[in-house]
């Protein structure tokens, strides 16, 4: 490690100018990424202010990362904040008999908030950290809803932009509100209930969150409308979504067009694909960030494309349980702008990379139709402009100095002339060495700031137990734990005398 970059305070933004060399930078002119050999990042007060070569002024410092990669930072627009839950549906199903849907059993019951408020501010915490150490500088959390009472409250979401701002991460949040819940009512036969009114409070909750949120910790802070899903929204409270994202002057993120249930769902309810029925209600624009569009019709991308509709791509989750974007490449021909988002733990983006590349090319069934840095402009540039930021997502002079250095000495790596490809089909997030975020030094070797991520992995691993042991009574019947989640192999234990 450096001797200057050890000699940082983590979680604070180092007086005086910063000079940054490596053997590579991505730097950018006339709107695309240039490679620079031994290039330099020049940045003084959160901004970037050069970028090239034999940088002419007087600096405070110089750190050189050697055989590394100074990047601008990822954008994950589908972030995991609470305990990874995809995982447990890999390879138990069907999810309806997995505690994936509400019972009526449970629904008769009442729904509870499964977390305490002290588990909930944890868990964005850690989430938190997991970003930054995979070189993620700018995230619009996503969590299951599954575990709560209804929808996000305020409270959790105050705590959350705290974390934010004490660790160093850029964020675009407010409470997830919906309108509905899919309710299973007998064995495979899932149907939506819907509570409008508390939809729309969840709404107001939201609006009022981020007209007092906004800017916070250094601008570090900003809103995000999160209806949580399509088919659990009503066409009013979309509409009014839509209407309070056009008033704050800000985007609002739906889940549409990526599963099964849901276009069966969504059709039944109003006899078309989600797209089609908003795009009749003139609800398409660009004001709207879609996850995950693997179950998008040639029709509802062209109306994507038609109306500046962007598309969070998250292809490890998607290709996981079975579907993916189809394709990557074909979206791009349509104009579509694409982001990414990882929506799973480890908060990887490096490896979603590398997925989405394999599962384009075996769509394409050809691998001259998408590069890798294809890939990569969809995690940095593709995300800022779906916020609309164009002072984000890339390295040049005026940008705000959010910046991720990858390792290419580390001994997982293979030997490249190109970092892009080799940090695309050989890193992973582990290869991230350290992360600024306007200017702030938010992660160092592993370390993240304000956050001892070791004993949080601990602390994490306790409340996931905790919550399978009440998988039974949201389950289908509630069978045992021992039944809903079997283990790959049976389990010896040691027996003692």
């Amino acid at each position: 490690m450096s001797d200057v970059l050890s000699s940082l305070k983590l979680g604070e933004r180092p007086q005086g100018r910063t000079l940054l060399t490596a053997s590579w930078v991505v730097g950018h002119r006339d709107g695309s990424h240039r490679l620079l050999k031994n290039g330099e990042v020049v940045f003084e007060n959160g901004e970037i202010v050069f970028v090239g070569h034999g940088f002419p002024g007087e600096v405070a410092r110089r750190i050189d990362f050697g055989n590394a990669l100074v990047s601008p930072g990822l954008i994950d627009l589908d972030a995991l904040s609470d305990l990874d839950t995809t995982i447990l549906g890999i390879d138990h199903h069907p999810g309806w008999a997995k505690g994936r849907v509400w019972p009526r059993s449970y629904v008769e019951a009442g729904p509870y908030e499964m977390y305490s408020p002290e588990e909930l501010a944890f868990q964005k915490r850690f989430a938190f950290g997991q970003l930054l150490l995979n070189g993620i500088t700018t995230a619009a959390p996503i969590a299951s809803l599954f575990y709560r009472e209804w929808g996000e409250t305020v409270a959790e979401f105050e705590a959350a932009a705290d974390a934010a701002g004490e660790l160093g991460l850029r964020v675009y949040l407010s409470p997830a509100f919906r309108s509905g819940g899919m309710v299973l009512e007998e064995p495979g036969r899932m149907v939506p209930v819907f509570d409008e009114e508390r939809g729309f409070q969840g709404l107001a909750d939201a609006i009022a969150f981020i007209e007092k949120q906004k800017g916070r910790h250094g601008d570090l802070v900003r809103g995000m409308l999160a209806p949580d899903r399509v088919e659990t929204s009503t066409l009013a409270l979309i509409e009014r979504t839509d209407a309070a994202a056009r008033e704050l002057g800000c985007k609002f993120r739906l889940h549409m067009a990526q599963g099964v249930m849901e276009v069966d769902t969504v059709r039944k309810l109003h006899g078309s694909t989600a797209p089609v029925w908003l795009a009749k209600a003139g609800l398409l624009s660009e004001r709207l960030i879609a996850p995950h569009a693997t179950n998008a019709t040639e029709e509802d991308l062209a109306l994507y494309a038609e109306n500046g509709v962007s598309i969070v791509h998250c292809p490890l989750v998607s290709s996981r349980g079975g579907s993916t974007l189809s394709s990557f490449s074909s979206c791009r021909k349509r104009g579509i702008n694409i982001a990414m988002g990882t929506d799973t733990a480890p908060a990887d983006m490096l490896m979603n990379l590398l997925v989405g590349l394999i599962t384009c090319r075996i769509n394409d069934g050809a691998p001259d139709q998408i590069r890798c840095a294809d890939l990569f402009d969809a995690a940095t540039l593709g995300g800022a402009r779906a916020l609309g930021r164009s002072d984000l997502g890339h390295l040049s002079p005026g940008a705000r100095a959010d910046i991720a250095v990858f390792d290419l000495d580390d001994t997982v790596m293979a030997p490249s002339i190109d970092p892009i490809t080799t940090l695309v089909t050989g890193g992973s997030g582990k290869v991230t060495r350290a992360v600024f975020v306007d200017g702030r030094l938010s992660m160092r070797e592993r370390q993240v700031a304000r956050i001892d991520m070791r004993r949080a992995r601990e602390q994490a691993q306790a409340q996931f137990d905790r919550l399978i042991a009440k998988y039974p009574e949201r389950s289908w019947a509630n069978p045992p734990v021992s039944e809903i989640f079997p283990p790959s192999y049976p389990v010896e234990v040691a027996q003692h005398g």
